[in-house]
């Protein structure tokens, strides 16, 4: 099976047509005004809403919800506090929203059930919550299908999946990136851009 690519952190409308146009199967849109990555423009996903994931950092599902519904997303990646995160994705899910959930490489977290998941650093080493450039250990995965997030661009996505523990590769669906395909916070740099997608859709997951 074809391992699937998503672009994520997209912001500008150009960037967005240059990633759906190079064949990417998911695209990132953050809804958080602290992040550099912030897209203050949601419309530029409408063209690509079957595509389209919102990511938001929120004190509740309640606020993801409002914010898909508002912009027609299908697809969520959201950032919940913890004490109410299950309860946040189980509504999320009963609503009809397909859930790429974040999932910390860090040990003893909940097992919550999500459409998909997207192993990434744990916020705690890295200091910010996704977009941090930085990999991780793969050490504590994620109980279901993944795309694997952290650092990643088109020259690491081998090397990657080659420390990747063989339990772990049966799982893999596909590779995320974001901060390692920009010129600058918010602007991509449309080589790199290309270059990933590619070099993801040559991989091969289980």
């Amino acid at each position: 099976m074809r391992a699937l690519a998503k672009v994520c952190g997209l912001v500008q409308a150009e960037d967005v047509a240059f990633a759906a146009a190079e064949g990417a199967d998911l695209l990132g849109f953050v809804s958080y005004p602290p992040s550099p990555r912030d897209c203050k423009d949601l419309s530029v996903a409408v063209p690509y809403l079957d595509r389209a994931v919102l990511v938001q950092v929120a004190d509740s599902a309640e606020e993801v919800l409002a914010t898909a519904r508002r912009h027609g997303f299908q697809k969520v990646q959201p950032y919940l506090p913890a004490a109410s995160r299950e309860r946040g994705i189980r509504l999320l899910r009963e609503e009809g929203l397909y859930v790429l959930l974040p999932w910390a490489d860090e040990p003893d977290l909940a097992q919550i059930v999500a459409d998909l998941y997207l192993w990434e650093p744990s916020a705690k080493a890295t200091g910010v919550l996704g977009g941090s450039g930085q990999g991780h250990t793969m050490a504590h995965p994620p109980p279901g299908d993944f795309l694997l997030a952290g650092g990643l661009d088109a020259v690491n996505i081998q090397s990657r999946m080659n420390a990747m523990p063989a339990a772990q590769r049966l799982q893999l669906r596909g590779v995320d990136a974001a901060s390692r395909l920009e010129a600058s916070p918010g602007h991509k740099d449309l080589a790199k851009v290309a270059a990933f997608i590619h070099t993801a859709h040559a991989l091969e997951s289980a």
